[in-house]
Protein backbone atom coordinates (compact mmCIF):
# COMPACT_ATOMS: atom_id res chain seq x y z
CA UNK A 1 0.00 0.00 0.00
CA UNK A 2 1.26 3.44 -0.84
CA UNK A 3 0.15 6.46 1.14
CA UNK A 4 1.21 9.81 0.62
CA UNK A 5 0.99 12.49 3.72
CA UNK A 6 -0.12 15.70 3.19
CA UNK A 7 0.34 18.12 6.49
CA UNK A 8 1.62 21.25 7.22
CA UNK A 9 2.83 20.55 10.64
CA UNK A 10 6.20 18.73 10.34
CA UNK A 11 5.59 16.56 14.20
CA UNK A 12 2.72 15.42 12.95
CA UNK A 13 3.39 14.31 9.98
CA UNK A 14 6.38 12.78 11.57
CA UNK A 15 3.65 11.06 14.01
CA UNK A 16 1.91 10.11 11.17
CA UNK A 17 4.80 8.16 9.74
CA UNK A 18 5.65 6.21 13.03
CA UNK A 19 2.21 5.15 12.95
CA UNK A 20 2.12 4.01 9.68
CA UNK A 21 5.31 1.96 10.13
CA UNK A 22 3.90 0.16 13.43
CA UNK A 23 0.07 -0.97 11.62
CA UNK A 24 2.01 -2.31 8.98
CA UNK A 25 5.78 -1.97 7.82
CA UNK A 26 5.05 -2.92 4.31
CA UNK A 27 3.40 0.54 3.95
CA UNK A 28 5.43 2.90 1.62
CA UNK A 29 4.88 6.52 2.42
CA UNK A 30 4.95 7.79 -1.41
CA UNK A 31 6.18 11.74 0.23
CA UNK A 32 5.23 13.72 2.85
CA UNK A 33 3.94 17.14 1.52
CA UNK A 34 2.79 20.47 3.15
CA UNK A 35 0.93 22.48 1.09
CA UNK A 36 -1.74 22.85 -1.80
CA UNK A 37 0.42 23.98 -4.71
CA UNK A 38 2.68 21.18 -3.77
CA UNK A 39 0.32 18.91 -3.70
CA UNK A 40 -1.09 19.16 -6.96
CA UNK A 41 2.34 19.63 -8.65
CA UNK A 42 3.13 16.09 -7.06
CA UNK A 43 -0.03 14.40 -8.05
CA UNK A 44 0.27 16.05 -11.82
CA UNK A 45 3.87 14.43 -11.97
CA UNK A 46 3.37 10.91 -10.33
CA UNK A 47 1.35 7.89 -10.20
CA UNK A 48 -1.05 8.70 -7.50
CA UNK A 49 -1.00 6.40 -4.06
CA UNK A 50 -3.79 3.78 -2.92
CA UNK A 51 -4.29 6.16 -0.11
CA UNK A 52 -4.07 10.06 1.19
CA UNK A 53 -3.77 11.09 4.60
CA UNK A 54 -4.90 14.78 4.27
CA UNK A 55 -4.75 17.16 6.45
CA UNK A 56 -7.77 19.83 5.72
CA UNK A 57 -6.54 23.34 7.11
CA UNK A 58 -3.38 23.83 4.90
CA UNK A 59 -0.87 26.50 5.37
CA UNK A 60 -2.27 27.97 1.64
CA UNK A 61 -5.66 26.88 1.96
CA UNK A 62 -8.00 24.42 2.75
CA UNK A 63 -7.35 20.97 0.72
CA UNK A 64 -10.38 20.76 -1.04
CA UNK A 65 -8.89 23.22 -3.58
CA UNK A 66 -6.38 20.01 -4.27
CA UNK A 67 -9.48 17.99 -6.12
CA UNK A 68 -10.77 21.68 -7.96
CA UNK A 69 -7.24 21.62 -9.78
CA UNK A 70 -6.38 17.59 -10.22
CA UNK A 71 -8.49 14.42 -10.99
CA UNK A 72 -8.27 12.47 -7.63
CA UNK A 73 -10.20 9.45 -7.52
CA UNK A 74 -8.20 7.45 -4.59
CA UNK A 75 -9.36 6.76 -1.32
CA UNK A 76 -8.52 9.69 1.42
CA UNK A 77 -8.34 9.93 4.99
CA UNK A 78 -8.47 13.60 6.21
CA UNK A 79 -7.22 14.69 9.50
CA UNK A 80 -8.15 18.24 10.97
CA UNK A 81 -8.34 19.45 14.17
CA UNK A 82 -12.03 20.68 13.44
CA UNK A 83 -14.85 19.05 13.26
CA UNK A 84 -16.78 21.56 10.70
CA UNK A 85 -15.85 20.10 7.45
CA UNK A 86 -16.83 16.33 8.08
CA UNK A 87 -20.01 17.19 5.66
CA UNK A 88 -17.76 18.37 3.14
CA UNK A 89 -15.45 15.93 3.02
CA UNK A 90 -17.39 12.78 1.99
CA UNK A 91 -17.99 14.60 -1.19
CA UNK A 92 -14.71 13.18 -1.71
CA UNK A 93 -13.76 9.34 -1.31
CA UNK A 94 -13.45 9.96 2.35
CA UNK A 95 -12.72 6.31 4.26
CA UNK A 96 -12.85 8.71 7.37
CA UNK A 97 -12.16 11.69 9.34
CA UNK A 98 -9.76 11.79 12.23
CA UNK A 99 -9.71 14.97 14.66
CA UNK A 100 -6.12 15.58 15.91
CA UNK A 101 -3.73 14.97 17.51
CA UNK A 102 -4.42 11.47 15.75
CA UNK A 103 -4.36 8.63 18.16
CA UNK A 104 -3.07 5.31 16.97
CA UNK A 105 -6.92 3.09 17.27
CA UNK A 106 -7.91 5.86 15.32
CA UNK A 107 -5.78 5.52 12.48
CA UNK A 108 -5.66 1.68 12.84
CA UNK A 109 -9.76 1.75 12.64
CA UNK A 110 -9.52 4.01 9.29
CA UNK A 111 -6.83 1.90 7.58
CA UNK A 112 -8.86 -1.48 8.48
CA UNK A 113 -12.02 0.17 6.94
CA UNK A 114 -9.58 1.00 4.01
CA UNK A 115 -8.45 -2.37 3.32
CA UNK A 116 -11.78 -4.06 3.85
CA UNK A 117 -13.44 -1.42 1.20
CA UNK A 118 -11.17 -1.69 -1.09
CA UNK A 119 -10.76 -5.63 -0.79
CA UNK A 120 -14.65 -5.83 -1.48
CA UNK A 121 -14.29 -3.39 -4.63
CA UNK A 122 -10.77 -4.66 -5.88
CA UNK A 123 -10.54 -5.52 -9.69
CA UNK A 124 -10.83 -9.47 -9.75
CA UNK A 125 -7.72 -11.47 -10.80
CA UNK A 126 -9.53 -13.29 -14.08
CA UNK A 127 -6.13 -14.73 -15.13
CA UNK A 128 -5.73 -16.36 -11.81
CA UNK A 129 -9.62 -17.21 -10.98
CA UNK A 130 -9.59 -18.83 -15.04
CA UNK A 131 -6.84 -21.22 -13.57
CA UNK A 132 -8.32 -22.71 -10.51
CA UNK A 133 -11.50 -23.00 -12.09
CA UNK A 134 -9.70 -24.88 -14.79
CA UNK A 135 -7.86 -27.26 -11.73
CA UNK A 136 -11.66 -28.23 -11.08
CA UNK A 137 -13.01 -29.03 -14.15
CA UNK A 138 -13.13 -32.64 -15.24
CA UNK A 139 -9.80 -33.83 -17.02
CA UNK A 140 -10.66 -34.57 -20.89
CA UNK A 141 -9.43 -38.11 -21.84
CA UNK A 142 -9.12 -39.94 -25.20
CA UNK A 143 -12.25 -41.66 -26.35
CA UNK A 144 -10.37 -43.34 -29.66
CA UNK A 145 -7.57 -43.60 -31.49
CA UNK A 146 -6.54 -43.93 -34.98
CA UNK A 147 -5.06 -46.92 -35.84
CA UNK A 148 -2.95 -48.23 -39.19
CA UNK A 149 -4.03 -51.32 -40.86
CA UNK A 150 -1.72 -51.15 -43.90
CA UNK A 151 -2.52 -48.56 -45.74
CA UNK A 152 -6.06 -48.17 -44.12
CA UNK A 153 -6.82 -46.05 -41.20
CA UNK A 154 -9.49 -47.19 -38.46
CA UNK A 155 -11.12 -46.00 -35.38
CA UNK A 156 -10.40 -47.93 -32.47
CA UNK A 157 -13.12 -47.04 -29.21
CA UNK A 158 -10.76 -46.65 -26.16
CA UNK A 159 -13.55 -48.95 -24.55
CA UNK A 160 -12.31 -51.91 -26.55
CA UNK A 161 -8.71 -51.40 -25.80
CA UNK A 162 -7.57 -54.32 -23.98
CA UNK A 163 -3.83 -53.14 -23.39
CA UNK A 164 -1.11 -51.19 -25.20
CA UNK A 165 2.42 -53.03 -25.80
CA UNK A 166 5.88 -51.38 -26.58
CA UNK A 167 8.11 -53.18 -28.99
CA UNK A 168 11.37 -51.71 -29.34
CA UNK A 169 10.23 -48.26 -30.64
CA UNK A 170 7.03 -49.73 -31.55
CA UNK A 171 3.81 -49.25 -29.89
CA UNK A 172 0.90 -51.40 -31.00
CA UNK A 173 -2.56 -51.50 -28.84
CA UNK A 174 -4.82 -54.74 -28.58
CA UNK A 175 -8.51 -54.79 -28.79
CA UNK A 176 -11.04 -57.08 -27.55
CA UNK A 177 -11.12 -58.97 -30.55
CA UNK A 178 -7.56 -60.28 -30.90
CA UNK A 179 -6.46 -58.00 -33.08
CA UNK A 180 -3.22 -55.51 -33.20
CA UNK A 181 -2.56 -51.92 -34.16
CA UNK A 182 0.70 -49.70 -34.19
CA UNK A 183 -0.48 -46.40 -32.74
CA UNK A 184 1.89 -43.08 -33.33
CA UNK A 185 2.52 -42.51 -29.41
CA UNK A 186 4.87 -43.11 -27.31
CA UNK A 187 4.01 -45.07 -23.60
CA UNK A 188 4.67 -41.97 -21.57
CA UNK A 189 2.46 -39.75 -23.78
CA UNK A 190 0.27 -42.72 -23.49
CA UNK A 191 0.00 -42.31 -19.72
CA UNK A 192 -0.53 -38.91 -19.95
CA UNK A 193 -3.94 -39.42 -22.52
CA UNK A 194 -5.82 -42.54 -20.87
CA UNK A 195 -8.14 -42.31 -18.24
CA UNK A 196 -5.95 -43.59 -15.22
CA UNK A 197 -9.01 -44.95 -13.36
CA UNK A 198 -9.08 -47.88 -16.63
CA UNK A 199 -5.94 -47.99 -17.13
CA UNK A 200 -2.62 -48.97 -15.72
CA UNK A 201 1.15 -49.04 -16.64
CA UNK A 202 2.51 -52.24 -15.61
CA UNK A 203 6.21 -51.83 -16.14
CA UNK A 204 7.63 -49.56 -19.28
CA UNK A 205 6.47 -51.91 -22.01
CA UNK A 206 2.64 -52.39 -20.99
CA UNK A 207 -0.28 -50.19 -19.95
CA UNK A 208 -3.47 -52.21 -19.33
CA UNK A 209 -6.77 -52.08 -19.15
CA UNK A 210 -8.88 -52.64 -15.81
CA UNK A 211 -11.36 -54.81 -18.02
CA UNK A 212 -9.32 -57.06 -19.67
CA UNK A 213 -7.43 -58.56 -16.78
CA UNK A 214 -8.41 -62.15 -16.33
CA UNK A 215 -6.47 -63.20 -13.14
CA UNK A 216 -4.17 -61.96 -10.87
CA UNK A 217 -1.58 -64.39 -8.92
CA UNK A 218 1.26 -64.01 -6.44
CA UNK A 219 4.76 -64.32 -8.18
CA UNK A 220 8.63 -64.66 -6.48
CA UNK A 221 10.54 -61.86 -5.69
CA UNK A 222 6.93 -60.03 -4.07
CA UNK A 223 5.83 -59.92 -7.46
CA UNK A 224 2.84 -60.24 -9.23
CA UNK A 225 1.51 -62.33 -12.47
CA UNK A 226 -1.06 -61.24 -14.60
CA UNK A 227 -3.51 -62.92 -17.23
CA UNK A 228 -4.90 -60.99 -19.74
CA UNK A 229 -7.85 -61.73 -21.79
CA UNK A 230 -6.40 -61.19 -25.53
CA UNK A 231 -9.39 -61.99 -27.44
CA UNK A 232 -9.69 -65.85 -27.72
CA UNK A 233 -6.35 -65.79 -25.93
CA UNK A 234 -4.68 -65.21 -22.60
CA UNK A 235 -1.20 -63.42 -22.44
CA UNK A 236 0.39 -63.68 -19.04
CA UNK A 237 2.61 -60.12 -17.38
CA UNK A 238 4.40 -59.54 -14.95
CA UNK A 239 4.46 -56.52 -12.29
CA UNK A 240 7.76 -55.57 -10.88
CA UNK A 241 7.87 -55.49 -6.92
CA UNK A 242 8.44 -51.42 -7.08
CA UNK A 243 5.24 -51.56 -8.61
CA UNK A 244 3.12 -53.91 -6.72
CA UNK A 245 1.67 -51.36 -4.30
CA UNK A 246 0.67 -48.71 -6.87
CA UNK A 247 -1.24 -51.58 -8.72
CA UNK A 248 -3.01 -52.49 -5.02
CA UNK A 249 -4.18 -48.85 -4.84
CA UNK A 250 -5.31 -48.43 -8.34
CA UNK A 251 -6.87 -52.20 -8.41
CA UNK A 252 -8.77 -51.48 -5.34
CA UNK A 253 -10.51 -47.96 -6.03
Amino acid sequence: MKVLIIEDERVAAERLQMMLNEYDCSVEISGCIDSIEDTCNWLQKNNHPDLMLLDIHLADGFCFEIFKKVKYSNPVIFTTAYNDYAIESFKYFSIDYLLKPVTYDALKSALDKYKMITSRFATPDYETMFEVLKSYAPKQYKERFLARIGQRLVFIKTSEITYFKADDKIVCLADNQGNKFPVDYTMDKLEQVLNPKIFFRLNRKVIVSIDCIAQIKPYTNSRLLLYLKDGIKTEEVIIARERVTEFRKWADQ
